[in-house]
Order: structure tokens, then C-alpha cells, then sequence
């Protein structure tokens, strides 16, 4: 495959080949429950937020791997209407060749917190019989806590969601919070969706010198995070999110799912727990 001009194909580590192929586990399982249950009123949709251009090189192989656009248009019995999502004009023409003629493919250039709010969101209600698998995977900080909000209240939505740890603690949670760029710590509360992410992060300690603020571990902010899906956006079943680790074994994200039905939270939990020592070398 040659890249088109202006187009550089994402280098990713063989982390985010585990969670391609946990994604393309589920959206198949999935799409599979909606057609074997023959009700032809209801439409289930898939949706890629941060599509990128629907293929990678693995840092392992440099060969080619299908990102989960490619995954997702392979998958059968097929989605009934997808929606990939990018910022990147030159990853969008990729996608647009990659979807070709097709008439359920829709592809959206432009920022995904907008464009899911206001044009694919207000698409997925009850009232238009739409159920929908959303993909969230941003490279960083750059999600609004607004769109995971509304994925949870839709009540329509099944969720995989980044969850940017490693971002998270280069740029936000230091052990120094009162050293952290003033933007930084906005981008944070803006993912979070308040600043409630202070009282999560960090515990009041007795030092030496009088009170001091510790640092809580990934898996004590993985978990409050978890908890805040659950309580406010409303998401009614989320999973214990699978740290993906580097080659150092450092975990450089957490991967959620949530959901509002426990069928398909016991689905990924059984996908899960045949990963969740995959990302350890």
C-alpha cells in the first residue's frame, strides 16, 4: 500500500494490536446477536471516532495491520451503518477509498467531539430503533467528557473507550500538581468532565513538614474512573478496564468497556480475561 500525499500511516505497538483484535472480537459477537434475533425494525451502527486512516505499521513487523475501520467493514454478518470520524484530511481520503461505493459507510472529517454531539449522537435514540458500538481511542488527552456522557445517557451506546493513562501522567499528574501547565490541567478536567479528578488522583498525606499530596496509582485512577462511568454517565454494567502494557511494561493505557446490558459486559469479560496477561512481556 502506498501512502497518498500528505498521508503517514500511525506506527503502533503490538498493545494496540491486542486491543484491534479484542474490538474486532466483539463487533463481531455483536453484530451476530443483532442479526440472529431477526428484528428488522432495529438498526445497530458502528462508530469510529478517532478512525485514523483505517490501516497501520506494526512497530514489530512494519508490516501492515487493519485498524478497526478495515476490521470493522470486514466483519459479517455486516453493521447495518457505520461512521468513521477523523481530524486528518489526508486519513479521511484514505477511508473514503478504503469504504469506496458504499451506501451504509459515512465518513466525517473534522473534530469527533462535535461531530458526534451534533450530527451521529442525536442519530442513536430509542425512538429511531438504533443501537450502536462506539469506539473511542484518542491519542491522548483530546475527548470531551460531554461525548462519553451522552454515549452512557443515550442508553443505545456500547462503549470501548481509551482511557490515556500515560498522557494522563506526563502531562497532568505529576507528583508535583502545582507544577502542571495551567492548560494541561484544563484538558484534563475537560476528559474528566470536572475537577473531582483532583480528589481521585491524589491523598492527603502527613509529612515531615506538615500535609502533603501523594500521587494514587494507575489502577487506584483506572478505578475511580470506572467508578464515575458507572455513577454519572450512567453506564448500567463497565468492565474492569484491561491495562495494555508496553515491551517495558509500563501500562501506557487502560481499556473500558461500557455497557447497558450485562450480556455484553460477560462477552468482553470472557475476551478480556484471555488478554489481560497478553500485555506483559
Amino acid at each position: 500500500m502506498t501512502p497518498k500525499d500528505g498521508l503517514r500511516f500511525d506506527e503502533i505497538g503490538y498493545w494496540s494490536e491486542i486491543k484491534l483484535d479484542i474490538i474486532k472480537k466483539y463487533a463481531a459477537a455483536y453484530s451476530r446477536i443483532f442479526h440472529a434475533r431477526k428484528q428488522d425494525y432495529l438498526k445497530h451502527v458502528y462508530i469510529d471516532a478517532f478512525a485514523g486512516a483505517g490501516v497501520h505499521i506494526s512497530k514489530t513487523t512494519q508490516e501492515f495491520v487493519a485498524g478497526s475501520p478495515q476490521n470493522a467493514l470486514l466483519v459479517e454478518p455486516r453493521f447495518q451503518e457505520y461512521h468513521f470520524i477523523d481530524l486528518d484530511g489526508a486519513k479521511v481520503e484514505n477511508l473514503r477509498q478504503m469504504a469506496g461505493d458504499r451506501k451504509d459507510v459515512f465518513i466525517h472529517e473534522g473534530d469527533c467531539n462535535r461531530i458526534l454531539l451534533e450530527n451521529v449522537f442525536p442519530t442513536m435514540t430509542f425512538s429511531r430503533y438504533r443501537r450502536g458500538l462506539c469506539l473511542l481511542d484518542p491519542y491522548g488527552l483530546h475527548l470531551d467528557w460531554e461525548v462519553i456522557a451522552k454515549a452512557g445517557t443515550l442508553k443505545t451506546i456500547d462503549l470501548f473507550l481509551n482511557f490515556p493513562i500515560m498522557d494522563m501522567n506526563r502531562n497532568a499528574l505529576w507528583h508535583n500538581p502545582d507544577k502542571v501547565d495551567p492548560q494541561a490541567r484544563a484538558r484534563m478536567t475537560s476528559f474528566w468532565g470536572d475537577e473531582s479528578w483532583r480528589n481521585d488522583a491524589y491523598t492527603e498525606e502527613l509529612g515531615l513538614f506538615g500535609p502533603e499530596q501523594e500521587k494514587a496509582s494507575n489502577d487506584e485512577v483506572a478505578e475511580a474512573f470506572r467508578r464515575r462511568l458507572n455513577a454519572v454517565a450512567k453506564f448500567a454494567h463497565v468492565s474492569s478496564p484491561l491495562p495494555m502494557r508496553n515491551n517495558k511494561g509500563a501500562i501506557v493505557y487502560y481499556l473500558f468497556f461500557a455497557s447497558q446490558k450485562p450480556a455484553g459486559a460477560d462477552i468482553v469479560g470472557d475476551i478480556f480475561k484471555k488478554y489481560r496477561d497478553k500485555g506483559i512481556r
